[in-house]
């Protein structure tokens, strides 16, 4: 399986801009610049989508993980803060919220630190990848 995305830009770094399209056109000529990335500016930047990768690819493999010792999802909630520092994609922290049937706090503990570390996004990541879940 291969995926791709295309990115558009005009101008220079500071007063240009630009737009970012996904294979599946979720993202279709997204605006984003300087201004979103490093200041307050309409649109999106690579912190964000990165940050929106890691919590969707973390919350599936938790849920396979919950699912193969055989508990029941009512809901997970993953909110992926990255820190950009210097120029560096330093560290991604993920907070875990989860309603799961009949899982004692270890076991979910257990299985949401296999999936911080199994998760195809967190292996591509050069950062510090950590967490904090809370059962519900």
């Amino acid at each position: 399986m291969k995926r791709y995305a295309t990115a558009h830009w005009e101008g220079s770094l500071k007063e240009g801009n630009g737009t970012l399209t996904t294979q599946t056109t979720t993202l279709n000529k997204t605006q984003y610049s300087f201004k979103s990335r490093f200041e307050e500016g309409v649109g999106t930047n690579p912190e964000e989508l990165i940050a929106a990768a890691h919590a969707g690819c973390f919350t599936m493999q938790l849920s396979a993980y919950i699912g193969e010792e055989g508990f029941a999802i009512e809901n997970i909630e993953t909110k992926c803060d990255i820190d950009f520092v210097d120029g560096v994609i330093a560290a991604s922290h993920l907070t875990v919220n989860a309603k799961i049937a009949d899982i004692t706090a270890d076991a979910f503990q257990e299985l949401v630190q296999k999936a911080e570390k199994n998760c195809p996004v967190s292996k591509v990541l050069n950062a510090t990848i950590s967490s904090t879940a809370t059962l519900l």
